[in-house]
């Protein structure tokens, strides 16, 4: 579809409606409306996971509460996590090796529809046992490396929860500063 006919095909009309395509489509400022408080209890929803999950202290009973059962958690560092059950685990995991974890919002959440959008930074020492969950190695216990990093993630509710967790971290500034890899 060219730009000329996406225009064309979606211009607001003065008699309340939207073209889309041939049809003109009635809009509703009460649909409208309901759309918009769907989009701020999505984001509400999505605030307080980031809070409760990755900040720091972060609780457990979080993930019974807002993950759906079957939820996909995602990020390049890690193997994905499916289900509520594995997704806790990590958790649990990743806070004994590292219990200062702690990842905040860098920017204001972006939502449409039932998609909320999110800009982190965090990281957190490792002092806790070994951490094998990392895709390019192991830290042995308490090595004492910071990592601190950003990433954006795409999270997606469904019937009120947490159906979906996909991120892309800066896993390479992760990685590098734990000594999983080297720069050359």
């Amino acid at each position: 579809m060219t730009r000329r006919q996406f225009t064309k095909d979606t211009l607001a009309t003065a008699a309340g409606a939207v073209v889309v395509g041939a049809a003109a489509v009635p809009f509703d400022a009460q649909t409208a409306g309901a759309s918009k408080a769907r989009i701020d209890q999505n984001k509400a929803l999505v605030s307080r996971w980031f809070a409760e999950f990755w900040g720091n202290p972060w609780n457990p009973r979080i993930v019974d509460e807002l993950a759906a059962p079957n939820m996909l958690l995602q990020y390049s560092l890690h193997a994905p996590r499916r289900g509520q059950d594995d997704v806790r685990a990590f958790m649990i995991g990743f806070r004994a090796a590292f219990p200062d974890l702690s990842f905040a919002g860098a920017a204001d959440l972006i939502a449409e529809g039932d998609y909320v959008v999110g800009r982190w930074i965090g990281g957190g020492t490792h002092t806790g046992p070994a951490f094998s969950d990392f895709l390019a190695g192991t830290l042995p216990a308490a090595s004492g490396r910071k990592m601190r990093f950003t990433g954006t993630t795409v999270i997606k509710i469904e019937n009120g929860k947490i159906a979906e967790e996909v991120g892309l971290d800066d896993g390479v500034t992760a990685l590098t500063q734990l000594g999983l890899i080297r720069r050359t």
